[in-house]
């Protein structure tokens, strides 16, 4: 068997167990899930890209695949990719660092990634997949976990925008090459307009990133 074939079905065991995944409503670190788990997750064995993501809103809860609302129409367009290529699940995978939808808060936006998947799940699963080496961190959540993972967690900034701020001293470091990125909701639309730089400057670099490791 060779070392690629294992990795393939060491992913796929992992990921049966993460779809069958009732943690967070039989034993949740804190008030349980509000509704039935549906874990969203696409990642692989092959794809060069990771976008890792906060966690699935109410309509990818029911889709059961990520990003089809208005921040997937969004994010497609930041990439510069289509649908069809977009969910290649052979050249892009999707993990994000909760796997079902949290619920909403009292203002009716969706509540933090539920703990319990990054504690449970995410060190193996990111483990198995070691082709990665473009790596798109969507979110503060994202980006904490992710940089401290690859021990860059010195180049953190205090808020998201600092991090983001800082994409070319972060995408300029050791493998894999990682991009940080504000979340694509509509409701940072004000964000984007403080921040110009983002779709002037920092946008056509991620573009060319993603085309390379797609061709």
């Amino acid at each position: 068997m060779t070392a690629s074939l294992s990795t393939s079905e060491e992913l796929d065991a992992l990921v049966s167990r993460i779809r069958a995944c009732r943690v967070c409503i039989e034993a949740p670190r804190g008030k349980p899930l509000p509704h039935e788990p549906r874990p969203v997750v696409s990642p692989s064995s092959t794809a060069r890209i990771l976008l890792a993501g906060q966690a699935p809103g109410a309509r990818v809860h029911n889709s059961g695949r990520p990003f089809t609302d208005p921040s997937g129409d969004r994010l497609r367009a930041w990439l510069g990719v289509s649908p069809e290529v977009f969910y290649d699940q052979s050249r892009i995978a999707i993990v994000a660092m909760g796997f079902c939808f949290p619920g909403n808060d009292a203002n009716g936006g969706d509540l933090p990634p539920r703990p319990e998947c990054r504690a449970l799940w995410h060190d193996r699963l990111f483990s198995a997949m070691p082709q990665i080496q473009c790596l798109l961190m969507i979110g503060r959540p994202a980006q904490l976990y992710h940089l401290q993972r690859l021990g860059r967690g010195h180049q953190i900034g205090p808020n998201l925008t600092e991090t983001v701020s800082r994409w070319r001293e972060i995408a300029a470091g050791p493998a894999p090459r990682a991009f940080p990125l504000p979340h694509p909701s509509w409701r940072n639309t004000g964000w984007l307009k403080r921040h110009p730089w983002f779709e002037s400057e920092y946008l056509p670099v991620l573009r060319a990133e993603v085309a390379r490791w797609l061709g």
